[in-house]
């Protein structure tokens, strides 16, 4: 049984935009304290105004980046200093493939760029959130992707960093049997165009076809994710669950697809 009251704190990772974004205001919504970190700076101080001032209280903003463990370390402290505790860690932290040509002209510092942060920056905020979250048998969310399990032309940095992320879950999870619980969300196409700071947001534009081509019958939200997440997070809900990769994609993955 714990013997923490409620709230519980989470650890964000990208969680100032998009996907993070619905992620923290959902756990938010729930009750539990959040540290937002992000290295958009202008996204952080949007994403804190905008909530309700009952909410403003329980969240935290850190400008930083995931890939520097320095950063990642400071921020880790401070969330404990702030809240007491880290109940739950959500890596979603990311970054797409810099360019789209073949990869036989990705040149190499943004080939690593994109392993940094996506895979490393999981591994870095795992390392230094372990040590609290033993104390509350905690849980880790990891937000992998679809590409970890098929491809377009011209990802290979994201499709690597992603595929290494369900491998990273499972091996966590190994690693922390009986005292921290790791795992993974695979989503599909999820829709962030209006979860991004106001300078960046973009009014989503979708044809019948877009939707028409998910068995589900349409585009995935962040509050798809969320709650998920959330679902991973509690201990009650999903504690016999650990080392898994939980696609959430609409049915995309599992669709057959001919040549005409």
């Amino acid at each position: 049984m714990n013997s923490f009251p409620d709230p519980k704190v989470a650890f964000v990772t990208g969680a100032a935009q998009g996907l993070g974004l619905g992620i923290t205001q959902h756990l938010l919504s729930t009750g539990w304290k959040v540290m937002l970190f992000d290295l958009d700076a202008d996204a952080g101080d949007e994403a804190i105004t905008a909530l309700p001032e009952e909410q403003q209280e329980r969240a935290l903003f850190f400008k930083g980046d995931i890939a520097n463990e320095h950063d990642v370390a400071i921020a880790v402290q401070q969330t404990v200093d702030r809240f007491g505790r880290i109940d739950g860690l959500v890596n979603n932290a990311g970054i797409a493939d810099p360019h789209s040509g073949s990869f036989e002209h990705l040149d190499w510092e943004s080939w690593q760029r994109v392993i940094n942060v996506n895979l490393g920056g999981a591994f870095l905020a795992a390392k230094h959130a372990t040590q609290h979250l033993r104390k509350t048998r905690g849980a880790i969310v990891n937000i992998a992707s679809t590409r970890a399990f098929q491809s377009e032309p011209n990802t290979e940095a994201y499709a690597a960093s992603k595929g290494g992320m369900v491998a990273l879950t499972h091996a966590m999870a190994v690693s922390l049997s009986g005292a921290v619980r790791v795992n993974a969300i695979a989503p599909g196409w999820i829709e962030v165009g209006d979860w991004q700071k106001s300078s960046a947001r973009e009014e989503p534009q979708h044809r019948d076809i877009d939707r028409q081509q998910h068995p589900a019958g349409r585009i995935g939200t962040p509050d798809d994710i969320a709650k998920m997440v959330a679902f991973l997070l509690d201990h009650e809900q999903s504690g016999f669950m650990t080392g898994e990769t939980i696609r959430i994609d609409g049915g995309m993955t599992h669709k057959m697809i001919y040549a005409d």
